[in-house]
């Protein structure tokens, strides 16, 4: 019988691209299980903790958020339920992810023409700065008056 490969922290973190404190708060909040121990009390992870992890990471890097991740690692402990509810979540997330491109490309468009009316005059001509420099009105409101 061939023994699972153990890891330290930093052989775990450096393998998936992850901060080691990072790795340390994916197992306080639940998402990385708790790894064993060694003889001197340090933490030896598996191949289970790096298959985990690089989900986790390849998940995050899509913009997944931590309670999608949750349920969809819940999901990948149960191999024999119909995948419907990953797609649920992947929709949910991609649903999320344009309104997110919708609401860049609203900013682009708002930038676009600000930097159209730009007369290449001086700074205190410039209407770009006119546009980001709070009007009275909203001086006066955050001030409470």
């Amino acid at each position: 019988m061939i023994a699972e490969q153990s890891f330290n922290i930093g052989t775990l973190a450096r393998a998936t691209g992850t901060k080691v404190e990072t790795v340390r708060w994916y197992e306080k909040v639940g998402l990385l299980p708790k790894p064993g121990r060694s003889a001197g009390n340090y933490r030896t992870y598996g191949e289970a903790h790096l298959g985990r992890l690089s989900f986790i990471r390849r998940a995050r890097e899509l913009g997944f958020s931590l309670e999608q991740i949750r349920a969809l690692l819940g999901l990948v402990g149960q191999p024999d339920l119909p995948c419907g509810a990953v797609d649920a979540i992947a929709r949910e997330h991609l649903a999320e992810v344009e309104r997110k491109i919708a609401d860049l490309q609203a900013l682009r468009r708002e930038l676009d023409a600000l930097i159209s009316q730009c007369g290449c005059g001086t700074v205190s001509e410039c209407r770009i700065v006119e546009a980001l420099a709070p009007t009275p009105e909203a001086l006066g409101a955050a001030a409470g008056l």
